[in-house]
């Protein structure tokens, strides 16, 4: 039986479409610019359409934001349940999953009893098999037909990072900040290290609930999901939501004050001391060596 999935292009997508291929073949693909600006709930009716008339044994997507969204709507429409999050997955009657809860603190066996598995599969979780190729679904007609209301809920404008730099999403190095930076000007320290290692800036959620920095540099569970070579972690603390965000690190530096800090005893480097010192003596010694 055929497969449906939901996919951007990205290394997500194709984590996805990696366990898409476990419940059938061959595996059909829309993509999610099908609709543009995006619009969740027109790519929502385009997915419930192709899905019927290739009588699909399973929708995937990525676990991202606009991934989840989508088959969120599409679940909705179906009356079908979702199952988000997944990190492997074995077909059945009924599938068995496992999938990520509690920030990914937690791991959940379950079984998913549909007639249509609806899976979306948590990034950074899965190792990319290669495989065939999906088949593009020409869904033009779809969009010819789709109905005015689905397009009430659409983007309307993107809003690009206001210092123009780096994306958390795709950055190999992020320089990270977290309470212990001390205020909105602190993150000038931080700035400067990210900009000689041609890094991204991110930071905690108390930092943007303090207003220091924006949604958009949040990194963790409310925040963006990240895969960087290197993170750079200076003055956060480690909660759980915050190490959420984390899974995809390959290495992580941490610099706190306090030793027994959660993301001192989860990271492969630990530097004890005051940030304030201790990054600016990291970027001098860059200065020297370049």
């Amino acid at each position: 039986m055929s497969v449906l999935i939901l996919t951007d292009g990205s290394d997500a997508s194709r984590q996805a479409l990696t366990l898409a291929r476990r419940f059938g073949d061959p595996v059909h693909a829309v993509h999610m610019d099908a609709v543009a600006p995006f619009a969740p709930d027109s790519l929502a009716a385009i997915l419930q359409q192709v899905a019927d008339e290739l009588n699909a044994a399973a929708v995937f997507a990525a676990g991202t934001d606009r991934g989840n969204e989508v088959m969120a709507r599409l679940a909705a429409r179906a009356g079908l349940p979702l199952a988000a999050n997944c990190v492997a997955v074995t077909p059945g009657a009924p599938a068995a999953l496992t999938r990520l809860r509690w920030g990914g603190s937690l791991l959940e066996e379950a079984r998913l009893h549909s007639p249509r598995p609806l899976i979306t599969v948590a990034p950074h979780t899965v190792s990319i098999e290669e495989g065939p190729e999906p088949i593009d679904v020409d869904v033009a007609r779809f969009v010819e037909e789709l109905d005015e209301r689905d397009l009430l809920v659409r983007a309307s404008d993107h809003v690009a990072p206001q210092d123009g730099g780096v994306s958390l999403t795709t950055a190999k190095v992020i320089v990270s900040g977290g309470r212990g930076v001390g205020s909105k000007e602190g993150f000038a320290i931080i700035e400067e290290l990210a900009g000689l290692l041609g890094a991204a800036v991110g930071c905690s959620r108390a930092v943007t609930s303090a207003g220091w920095r924006p949604h958009s540099d949040q990194v963790g569970q409310t925040g963006t999901k990240v895969a960087p070579e290197v993170y750079i972690a200076c003055g956060i603390s480690g909660a759980t939501q915050h190490m959420a965000g984390l899974k995809g690190a390959k290495r992580i530096l941490a610099i706190n004050s306090d030793p027994q800090a959660p993301l001192m005893l989860n990271a492969d480097y630990t530097v004890t001391g005051d940030l304030k010192e201790v990054v600016p003596a990291i970027t001098a010694e860059i200065r020297k060596r370049t």
